[in-house]
């Protein structure tokens, strides 16, 4: 069967499209969009998937988890600190970084588990 996935006829359902867009406007959309791009970097995902693992994490360990050089980790950690998702503590010589709120940290652990869901037949 070949259906189209688009509409044959125009109708638009006014009230569905006015209280969507009422609220769409009360919503920081380039922000979050933003933090998607951020996060669609996969050594970004890879890190802020380890630090939703670990309570934190210093810059030579997440380097080794990703598989990357001190100075790559910490550019990356910089970025995620950036735009508000992680943050670091200094602890003597080590820079340890941790996931900013715990809601980011649940967004990012939820995102994993609802793609092995999909996947999943």
């Amino acid at each position: 069967m070949n259906q189209k996935d688009t509409c044959e006829v125009t109708c638009v359902h006014q009230e569905k499209v006015i209280r969507v867009k009422d609220q769409m406007k009360h919503q920081p959309i380039p922000d979050v969009a933003l933090l998607l791009k951020v996060l669609a970097d996969e050594t970004r995902l890879k890190i802020a998937y380890a630090l939703s693992i670990e309570e934190e994490l210093c810059v030579c360990d997440v380097a080794n988890i990703v598989g990357s050089s001190s100075a790559t980790a910490s550019h990356h950690l910089r970025q995620l600190r950036k735009h508000g998702l992680a943050n670091f503590r200094k602890e003597g010589k080590l820079a340890l970084y941790f996931i900013k709120h715990s809601s980011l940290k649940s967004m990012i652990a939820s995102i994993f588990t609802q793609f092995e869901e999909v996947k999943t037949p």
